[in-house]
């Protein structure tokens, strides 16, 4: 599983692989609810879950309960993409819940901590060369 952290006062993101243990600890949590930074081995921060997707692709929404995939029908917002004003159109979707099924977590920085995340992710980036 993926995580990807957004920085809203700069508009950059990281992104980071989750080992299969600390992957556990998502299980049953929430789009809205927030967790400390130490679960990702970053100190001092604080997230909030915005979204993300499954291992199929499709998004998670907000207003639906569980981690099932469902058919609803949407006229905009998350997992709908048209400029056709009146457009309604049945799409697949995710619940809001974080389960095994889910490939990627979307969250955005509430709290910073004291070591600047451009740091912290240059130095990952150099090691990979």
């Amino acid at each position: 599983m993926k995580i990807v952290m957004s920085d809203p006062k700069t508009g950059k993101s990281y992104q980071k692989e989750l080992d299969k243990s600390v992957e556990a600890q998502f299980y049953g949590k929430k789009i809205g609810e927030t967790f400390n930074g130490e679960l990702i081995d970053l100190q001092g921060y604080q997230f909030q879950i915005t979204g993300g997707s499954d291992k199929s692709g499709f998004p998670m929404r907000a207003e639906i309960k569980g981690s099932v995939r469902k058919r609803i029908l949407l006229t905009k917002g998350i997992g709908m993409q048209s400029n056709v004003k009146g457009l309604r159109k049945k799409k697949s979707v995710r619940g809001h819940t974080i389960s095994d099924v889910t490939a990627q977590i979307n969250t955005k920085i509430v709290k910073m901590g004291s070591a600047k995340l451009d740091e912290l992710f240059k130095k990952e980036e150099g090691e990979k060369k």
